[in-house]
């Protein structure tokens, strides 16, 4: 008994046929391909209208089983291969995808949401970013935007409604529109600077300007000065993953500039605030180190000092609560291996589901 594909319901009055020729999965190395007799019916509550045949995939010229097929290969493989595979349209192969990513991708509940963690990766060359905001209790990616302006990262809060009011905590760097965004949505969350773009920065601001500062005053003696001007990666990395050969390279400088191992020390110093077991003890370290950056002379050193004042608060919260961006970092090189896997997305809407369906969250 035929069925009328608008309303399910048994029709019986046929108004014509043709036969519709369909793909099927593949047979081993052989394509399959089915001719498929339809009839078009009388439906007395639709009108003129296709019988409704269930192994069919809508309008598209194949088998329930083949678009089945494409969503799995879809899920392991970029589209251009799969396209090639199957011999299919690479515009079908997408879209098969995308439909499947907004049938799959499990929406997150705002309501359960407490601690957020935000930041942003590149989407282009050329400078071009994108925003992420995600669950820091179950690492759920709950939104993605482009761009990195208040403007760009508005939707966002937008979209969270009245759970903007549950939030507790949100790490970021020290970005000021992520900053001044979640001062102004959410009243009661404390901000949380992460450790790794804090220390960062130092090495940027602090570190550089006085290594080369103390290379061109060693102009004259080109040994020390070559010493000095490649060193960099020796003050920067962490001592623990340092070389044997590489930390006795390392005493040599410190043992021999005294400016460079008074900032060297001030960085280990400086990541101490973070682990500060309260958030009292966190502000008695940050007034040392602040004191002795004061007296240290170097001006690179005291301008960051001063300027890395007007964000305390967001320092000294991560006593009350820990977190930090490491995790959304580990998410960005995966990110990455999407973006190299598939050699750049053309649609960002689809880029941002598949970075959706690749994070969909762990239970609590």
């Amino acid at each position: 008994m035929p069925l009328c594909s608008g309303c399910s319901k048994p029709c019986y009055k046929v108004h014509d046929c043709r036969i519709r020729r369909v793909r099927e999965r593949d047979l081993f190395d052989r394509k399959v391909w089915l001719d498929v007799l339809v009839r078009r019916l009388r439906c007395r509550h639709c009108g003129p209208t296709l019988e409704r045949i269930d192994w069919l995939s809508g309008r598209l010229h194949l088998t329930n089983a083949m678009r089945c097929w494409v969503e799995t290969l879809s899920k392991i493989l970029p589209i251009r291969h799969v396209s090639q595979l199957l011999g299919l349209h690479w515009h079908t192969v997408k879209n098969i995808d995308k439909q499947r990513l907004n049938r799959d991708v499990v929406p997150p509940n705002r309501s359960k949401l407490r601690r957020l963690i935000m930041d942003e990766f590149a989407l282009h060359k050329g400078h071009r970013y994108a925003t992420v905001a995600i669950c820091a209790d179950t690492q759920q990616v709950l939104w993605i935007g482009e761009e990195r302006s208040r403007e760009a990262i508005r939707p966002f809060f937008l979209w969270l409604g009245d759970a903007c009011q549950n939030i507790e905590a949100v790490a970021m760097d020290m970005n000021t529109a992520f900053d001044l965004e979640v001062q102004k949505h959410f009243p009661k969350a404390r901000i949380v600077y992460d450790l790794f773009h804090v220390i960062a920065k130092y090495g940027r601001e602090v570190i550089d300007r006085v290594r080369v500062d103390q290379a061109n005053q060693l102009r004259h003696d080109k040994s020390a000065r070559r010493l000095v001007k490649r060193s960099r990666w020796l003050l920067l990395r962490n001592p623990e993953n340092l070389a044997a050969d590489q930390a006795n390279k390392l005493d040599e400088l410190l043992s021999a500039n005294a400016p460079l191992t008074t900032v060297y020390i001030l960085k280990a110093q400086l990541k101490e605030l973070w682990y500060a077991p309260d958030e009292k003890t966190a502000r008695a370290r940050w007034k040392c180190w602040l004191a002795m950056a004061e007296e240290s002379g170097i001006h690179a050193l005291q301008l960051f000092a001063r300027r890395l004042g007007n964000y305390l608060e967001g320092i000294v919260s991560s006593a009350s609560y820990r977190l930090n961006t490491s995790v959304l970092e580990g998410m960005n090189n995966k990110i990455k291996v999407l973006k190299r896997m598939a050699y750049g997305y053309r649609d960002k809407a689809y880029f941002f589901l598949k970075i959706k369906d690749a994070f969909p969250g762990k239970a609590r």
